[in-house]
């Protein structure tokens, strides 16, 4: 009588070892929320590196955003518009120019320049009015340095208001910090049960 060998059905048990569990790719679900938080992550930190870059500009520059509350630009900066302006010496303005002036204890004027009055070594002289005002200022300007507008944009002031308040950043920062923690918690990977063999 011939002894027959019982078969052997996987390859590990072949070798003396046990078969590896089979592992299952993450459903597409969790694959598009994985993608959808990395997106997120992005964003982050793009929003991150802008802000340093600002300060960055703000300081190194001189650069800096006015909001505009009222409508005395129309229509070349609308209520309601953001402009990024710098800081140059009065004496490189000329007629045409919207700069900004300061005005402690006010707040500072943002007008267009229609006439350059004065020059007395660095301090300028001049008038300004709105691009809206039927008349210009009532009275000139003696500067030093002004900021000059190199940039606007209307009906973004809302939105830079809104993110002062603190209501606001409380839930931008709970918000970044909840999608951060999900994206970076430690995940188990979903192990399927290894099939029966079929006997031969």
């Amino acid at each position: 009588m011939t002894a027959v060998a019982p078969p052997q059905h996987a390859e590990g048990a072949r070798h003396g070892r046990a078969a590896e569990p089979t592992r299952t790719s993450p459903p597409v679900r969790r694959r598009v929320a994985a993608l959808a938080g990395r997106l997120a992550l992005d964003a982050l930190a793009l929003a991150g590196l802008a802000c340093i870059l600002l300060v960055v500009a703000s300081f190194v520059f001189k650069v800096s955003i006015m909001l505009f509350a009222t409508g005395s630009m129309s229509p070349t900066i609308p209520a309601g518009s953001i402009a990024v302006v710098r800081e140059i010496p009065a004496t490189y303005i000329a007629v045409g120019d919207v700069v900004t002036v300061d005005r402690d204890p006010e707040l500072p004027i943002t007008h267009r320049v229609v006439a350059i009055d004065a020059i007395d070594g660095d301090a300028v002289t001049f008038t300004m009015q709105g691009d809206a005002n039927a008349d210009a200022d009532p009275y000139p300007y003696t500067e030093t340095t002004v900021r000059i507008v190199v940039w606007s944009a209307p009906g973004l002031a809302s939105a830079i208001v809104a993110l002062r308040d603190p209501l606001v950043l409380g839930g931008i920062t709970l918000g970044a910090t909840a999608l951060v923690t999900w994206a970076f918690w430690p995940r188990t990977r979903r192990v399927e049960p290894e099939a029966a063999h079929a006997a031969d």
